[in-house]
């Protein structure tokens, strides 16, 4: 079995930044190979403010979803703020492998950044 049902990232951030037709964003990229298909709950941390709850995904078996947090939207219909510090708490019923990406095009050379959560 490979995974796990919990995994953390303490560094999220997401510019608002728009260019040549790129959108700086972060991802949380899941993979379940777990024998069944797997319900995603994604809570986001601050400096100082409230947590965010109510961002959920489902990753089918044997696939993998790339879940894009500029696009994403609570229940209560929020979206994740741009200029801001967070962390990103991933839970899964299933053990699933998670990993996050940033796309940064604010800068002349665009930087991309990719890390397996802990």
């Amino acid at each position: 079995m490979y995974g796990k049902n919990v995994w953390l990232v303490p560094d999220g951030y997401m510019s608002d930044t728009e260019k040549g037709g790129l959108v700086s964003h972060e991802a949380i990229c899941v993979l379940n190979l777990s024998g069944k298909d797997a319900s995603i709950d994604i809570t986001l941390y601050f400096e100082d403010s409230e947590p965010m709850r109510g961002i959920h995904a489902v990753c089918r078996h044997e696939r993998a979803n790339h879940i894009r947090l500029d696009k994403v939207v609570t229940e209560d219909g929020r979206k994740i703020p741009k200029n801001t510090p967070y962390a990103v708490l991933v839970e899964s019923d299933r053990p699933v492998v998670v990993q996050a990406s940033r796309l940064d095009v604010s800068q002349p050379e665009y930087a991309l950044m990719t890390t397996i959560a802990y």
